[in-house]
C-alpha cells in the first residue's frame, strides 16, 4: 500500500501520467464534466471530501505550473479563491470566465469531482516540470 501522497488509485495513475502543460480540473459537485473526459467521482456525501482538502492532496504530489480559475470566484466564494491562494500562491493564476473554465474543461486529462457544496469551487491546475 502507498504510504504517501494520494491514496486514490486513479488519481494517483493520472498524476503520475500527466506531462507539461495538461491539465487536470478539480470541481465541486455541481460542475459538469464533458463528454469523453476521464471522470473521477470521489464525492462521498455533501462536503465530503471537500475542495480545499482535495485541492491541497493533489498539488502536494502534482508539480503544478500555473492554475485556473473562474473569474467570478473571488466575489462569489472568496473563501474559496483565498484557500486557492493560500495553497498554490507561489504560482501564477488566469482568470477565466466560468463559462470559458467548463470549455477549457473539454481539453482535461481527467476531472475530480469532490462532495464540495459551494458555488465556484473549480480549479484548473496546469501540469509544470520538475526540472
Amino acid at each position: 500500500m502507498k504510504k504517501n501522497g494520494v491514496l486514490n488509485k486513479e488519481i494517483s495513475q493520472v498524476i503520475a501520467a500527466m506531462g507539461h502543460t495538461d491539465l487536470l480540473v478539480i470541481c465541486d459537485a455541481g460542475l459538469p464534466v464533458p463528454a469523453g473526459v476521464r471522470y473521477i467521482d470521489v464525492s462521498v456525501s455533501p462536503g465530503v471530501p471537500d475542495f480545499a482538502s482535495t485541492v491541497r492532496a493533489v498539488c502536494a504530489d502534482l508539480c503544478v505550473e500555473k492554475w485556473l480559475v473562474a473569474a467570478e470566484t473571488e466575489a462569489v466564494s472568496p473563501a474559496v479563491y483565498r484557500g486557492l491562494v493560500e495553497i498554490l500562491g507561489d504560482k501564477p493564476v488566469e482568470q477565466v470566465s466560468h463559462d470559458q473554465l467548463k470549455i477549457l474543461s473539454q481539453k482535461a486529462v481527467a476531472v475530480i469531482r469532490t462532495g464540495e457544496c459551494t458555488p465556484y469551487a473549480n480549479v484548473i491546475l496546469v501540469g509544470g516540470v520538475s526540472f
